[in-house]
């Protein structure tokens, strides 16, 4: 007579004291059998100890059952010890406890210094590389248009540039009428009050107009490259291009970076305008001629701060969208993902606005410009 072969068979139960008992042989077979009940009373037991004193045979399919059996009474706060494990399968189970309690300590105050600093030096030099590429990209491109996705570019002009008017409009405007207010109180004591139309006028032009664009601009359309960008990562359409052969770089950002370009110092001077328009509504409620406000700002405002402030948004419009894209590109994981990009899109993008245009500021100062 041929020897019979033994079945796969397992079984698990739990007692009153939470003790979780493994019979039979933990193979393939056997752990299909059981894998769902076991983890079920993982999750909603309390769970001190595994017992498998009774398990005849185990392979890496009952290991794994172990593993996830620890995880879900971990979960419940509790630590499992397993009793009755052969010591040739106990070296397969991992040691991670002792790593695990070490990394719950507090970094200390030099460590965290440290880490962080090292965080934001791989950052500044992602960023910096992609800057590279980016201009490299952009260069091949310019030399031949056709291969612009001009469709691409025109979308993201309209939502970039057209839908922003009425934000614009309506921050430039406040903020002309804001710095009007403020400069008459300290010119009054001078008998200068028609003074606040300089004050008003090189604010906006050389400062305020570019940077107040900027933001808004980060908030709106950095945020939403990010976010469109983070999604197709995510959903692995990034993965499809490269397969079909399709650069990422030049078939996704390029045309969001030209129509930034483009929009940017557009709206700056825009919100210029818009912002000159608040100030002098002010001002000519307070009994000021338009004809007087508008000598004073011929004679106060020069090409040179329109200029300057046209330049730093060309910088500003580049960081922001580079930025944005580069967050986008840098996405990993699921949904939350998406939402960390676009907040660091965000605040990255205005950090290192405020930062350019200190840069600028001093560059200004000693050029005289």
């Amino acid at each position: 007579m041929s020897k019979q072969l033994r079945p796969s068979i397992s079984q698990v139960s739990i007692d009153s004291k939470g003790v979780l008992k493994l019979e039979g042989r933990l193979d393939f077979d056997g752990v299909s059998n059981i894998w769902l009940k076991a983890n079920n009373l993982a999750k909603n037991f309390y769970i001190p100890t595994i017992d498998v004193h009774e398990v005849e045979y185990c392979d890496s399919s009952g290991i794994a059952l172990l593993i996830s059996l620890q995880k879900y009474a971990g979960e419940r706060g509790t630590e499992p010890t397993i009793q009755g494990l052969s010591s040739r399968f106990q070296a397969l189970l991992p040691t991670t406890r002792p790593q695990e309690s070490a990394s719950h300590l507090p970094p200390s105050f030099p460590e965290f210094v440290g880490l962080n600093t090292v965080e934001v030096l791989k950052d500044l030099y992602a960023q910096i590389r992609f800057c590279g590429k980016l201009f490299i990209i952009l260069s091949s491109a310019l030399l031949h248009p056709s291969r612009i996705r001009w469709a691409s570019f025109c979308k993201v002009f309209e939502s970039t540039g057209i839908h922003a008017l009425p934000i614009i409009s309506l921050i430039g405007f406040l903020t002309g009428c804001i710095l009007a207010f403020q400069a008459l109180g300290p010119l009054r004591q001078f008998g200068v009050e028609i003074f606040a139309v300089n004050l008003t006028a090189l604010a906006l032009f050389r400062e305020l107009g570019p940077i107040m664009t900027a933001i808004v601009l980060a908030g709106r359309s950095g945020s939403a490259f990010a976010a469109e960008i983070g999604t197709m990562k995510v959903n692995q359409e990034l993965d499809a291009l490269v397969t079909m052969g399709i650069t990422p770089l030049q078939f996704l950002v390029v045309p969001r970076i030209l129509a930034a370009l483009i929009v940017t110092p557009i709206l700056t001077i825009y919100m210029d305008a818009i912002g000159v328009a608040g100030g002098f509504l002010i001002l000519m409620g307070m009994g000021f001629p338009f004809s007087a406000l508008s000598t004073q700002l011929l004679a106060a405002a020069s090409i040179t701060d329109i200029l300057g402030g046209i330049v730093k948004s060309f910088f500003f419009g580049f960081l922001v969208s580079s930025i944005g894209c580069l967050r986008g590109l840098q996405t990993s994981g699921g949904s939350t993902a998406v939402g960390t990009s676009t907040t660091r899109a965000v605040v990255s993008s205005v950090v290192l606005v405020v930062v350019v245009d200190a840069i600028f500021s001093a560059v200004f100062y000693t050029l005289k410009f």
